[in-house]
């Protein structure tokens, strides 16, 4: 048998990423390998070169050579083939590798090359599903009506009539795919090796990417994704996911709903489908989210040919090949992140990003402290609703470039998720920001979420460093948190309650214990006076006039004033849902203390007020 056959039997049943499996089989038979390096190595070494030599001339200082060779080398990737595009979408979001101007033209990179010969698709979904395409389909059209680097889409109906999306896979893409990655690994492992100036793993980085792509390459992995995404969006009617079809799916075949819908980009024909543009933004914006912080599993590739408007009003997510996790700890750690940005403690937001993985334990933090203050200050001085998201991960870059930080694969992958979500948001509104977009979801779930770590980052937001409560900041989060269609008001006053309550709420329970004490104390005072009216001037009491009704008084508090307030504008409040929870403010035991506390102030103050009327005194 042809050692070359061999060799393509082997890798076409390599169903995972396995680098020392694929290192066996090119080591029996290098003949593909070195033809292959042929094909790679001059090329990728003349762009090298001619690096070099622009170094050494000088010329790479002019930023504008500099452009021109980062976009030189994104031509180049796209000409070696897919695995290369792979590689260089990953490099687009590792600022801790790569510098700024070639991040910018590597994130340009787009996942397209031409379509391939419809005859030899059509072969493939024969020899993959068993079947004659005459058996499986009524039509399907042979030409392409759109192509990427791993697969291209056509348009089928199936016997039962129902039109549907047919991707199939590129003939020989897993034997290519996997000759390129043994490629680059080696070259990373030489570098790693022999040029000390690389500090990042490349070895690492090349592994992650041969994970990933494998994980791609499976349709059976990408149906189950779609399946699990559909699943946990099945409660939000406004996010539309297509249906898949098992029976005409398989590893380099699949099959799944046809679905009529307009780019989110073309804004004249979302509106003339009587859609407002920014209505789907905002469902993109806040079903990304929902996907980043409550299910930890996240669409990494919302481009525009992936997110269409339905005539429905629905946003309809395609495509499900890219699919990451965030743990439960990593969500838990960028929220305390962000409370920590909006508090400007950089030091702690410094050690936030050890915790998330961005840097070693070992790593000196002194000098990243004033880095972090330089990037944020003035974004944060500014407000979060109005921080540039874009302009601020561009400064963050620098700060990853300089300082050892290491990328974990889920954070680059969310970077270019909400950065291609904002670039699409901004073909619909100019001046449309991420993080003001993502404040209402963020203030909800740090209001709402009973983990125990986001409880403290509550707290930290509420409280100064003299551990004085910040009114401004509760009003803030409710008030953001207001603007969430979904918000459970109910459990969002049970936090508070939990927070009024809690170990750390004892100077909230003081100044509240203060305010009703002088409250209840104007209100006997005003009561006292009213009697005094009716008493013989003989006897009458030495008071000051004041006109303060007792409406005046009992909302004097202004911090439950503002609150309230608040509440009002939140859709489904009701005193009905106060009243539920009057058992366990009654049965709370910092309830009795408080009482307790009220009590003692109020007699003393009663009692400095009769040694007043003894005197004679004005009371």
């Amino acid at each position: 048998m042809n050692e070359d056959f061999t060799d393509f039997i082997e890798i076409s049943g390599l169903l995972d990423y396995d680098p020392v499996a694929i290192s066996k089989i090119y080591k029996k038979n290098p003949n593909r390998l070195l033809k292959r390096l042929w094909q790679t190595l001059i090329p990728i070494f003349a762009y090298i070169f001619s690096i070099g030599w622009d170094k050494l001339t000088g010329r790479l200082k002019n930023k504008k050579q500099a452009r021109y060779r980062a976009k030189e080398l994104t031509k180049l990737l796209v000409e070696l083939g897919p695995a290369f595009v792979k590689a260089g979408q990953a490099l687009s979001t590792r600022p801790d590798i790569i510098p700024g101007i070639l991040l910018e033209e590597l994130s340009e990179l787009q996942d397209q090359l031409p379509g391939f010969d419809g005859g030899k698709a059509m072969e493939l979904i024969e020899e993959d599903l068993g079947s004659k395409i005459s058996e499986i389909f009524l039509e399907i059209d042979k030409e392409p009506i759109s192509a990427a680097s791993l697969g291209q889409v056509h348009k089928a109906k199936l016997k039962n009539e129902e039109v549907v999306a047919v991707k199939v896979q590129r003939p020989g893409l897993r034997e290519q795919i996997t000759l390129d990655l043994y490629i680059a690994r080696n070259i990373a492992n030489w570098l790693k090796n022999n040029i000390g100036l690389i500090r990042s793993d490349l070895v690492a980085l090349i592994d992650e990417l041969g994970k990933r792509v494998f994980e791609e390459m499976d349709y059976l992995n990408e149906a189950k994704n779609a399946e699990k995404f559909r699943d946990m969006h099945k409660h939000n009617n406004m996010i539309a996911v297509p249906k898949i079809y098992k029976k005409t799916t398989s590893r380099r075949v699949l099959t799944m709903e046809w679905i009529e819908g307009t780019k989110l980009t073309n804004l004249e024909d979302v509106k003339k489908l009587g859609i407002d543009p920014d209505k789907m933004i905002e469902i993109g914006v806040q079903c990304s989210l929902e996907q980043l912080l409550e299910h930890g599993f996240f669409h990494a590739d919302p481009h525009p040919g992936n997110l269409l408007a339905l005539k429905d009003g629905r946003l309809c997510y395609l495509d499900f090949g890219m699919m990451s996790e965030v743990s439960r700890a990593s969500r838990s750690g960028l929220i305390q992140a962000v409370v920590h940005l909006v508090n400007k403690n950089f030091d702690k937001l410094s050690q936030d990003f050890v915790k998330l993985g961005f840097l070693s334990e070992e790593v000196n933090l002194e000098p990243i402290v004033p880095a972090f203050e330089n990037v944020f200050i003035n974004a944060v001085e500014q407000g979060v609703s109005k921080m540039d998201f874009k302009s601020v991960t561009d400064d963050m870059s620098g700060v990853m470039y300089k300082f050892p930080f290491r990328l974990p694969p889920y954070y680059a992958l969310i970077i270019r998720s909400l950065l291609t979500l904002e670039g699409i948001a901004l073909s619909v509104d100019p001046n449309f920001k991420i993080l003001g977009a993502a404040y209402p979801y963020f203030a909800r779930r740090l209001m709402e979420d009973p983990d125990p770590q986001l409880r403290e980052s509550l707290k930290e937001m509420l409280f100064d460093n003299n551990k004085k409560f910040k009114w401004d900041r509760l009003e803030d989060l409710l008030s953001n948190a207001a603007k969430q269609t979904n918000l459970d008001l109910e459990k969002l006053l049970d936090e508070v309650i939990n927070l009024l309550f809690s170990a750390k709420g004892g100077f909230l329970r003081n100044e509240i214990i203060e305010e009703l004490t002088n409250q209840i104390d104007l209100l006997s005072l005003k009561i006292l006076k009213n009697l005094n009216n009716y008493l013989p001037n003989s006897i009458k009491l030495n008071t000051s006039y004041e006109s303060n009704s007792l409406n005046d008084l009992i909302t004097y508090i202004e911090p439950l004033r503002n609150f309230l307030a608040i509440l009002q504008k939140v859709p489904g409040y009701s005193i009905e849902i106060f009243l539920k929870r009057v058992p366990r403010l009654i049965n709370e035991p910092y309830t009795k203390e408080m009482g307790l506390k009220i009590a003692k102030k109020i007699t003393e103050k009663g009692m400095v007020r009769l040694v007043k009327i003894a005197a004679g005194t004005s009371i």
